[in-house]
């Protein structure tokens, strides 16, 4: 965990998901990784849980300036 300038507790992390899925009509596995970042007591509460644990997430993507990747910003979390 980080502090911002102002203060503010920060987390950067990778979500990672895989998943099975159907897509023309045949079975498809599906990865992927996804950078993302958590403030306040969001992140905070990140910090204390166990790496590689299963969660669900919710929040929002952006694209950070002068980045050409989106990240993912976590705004709560509960366990899956």
């Amino acid at each position: 965990m980080r502090y911002t300038p102002s203060g503010i507790p920060a987390i950067n992390c990778r979500l990672e998901h895989e998943s099975e899925t159907q897509e023309a009509g045949q079975s498809r596995t599906v990865k992927a990784l996804m950078k993302s970042v958590a403030f306040g007591a969001v992140a905070e509460q990140l910090a204390r849980q166990d790496i590689g644990s299963n969660w669900n997430f919710k929040g929002f993507v952006a694209t950070p300036r002068g980045a050409k990747h989106v990240v993912f910003h976590i705004q709560e979390f509960a366990q899956q």
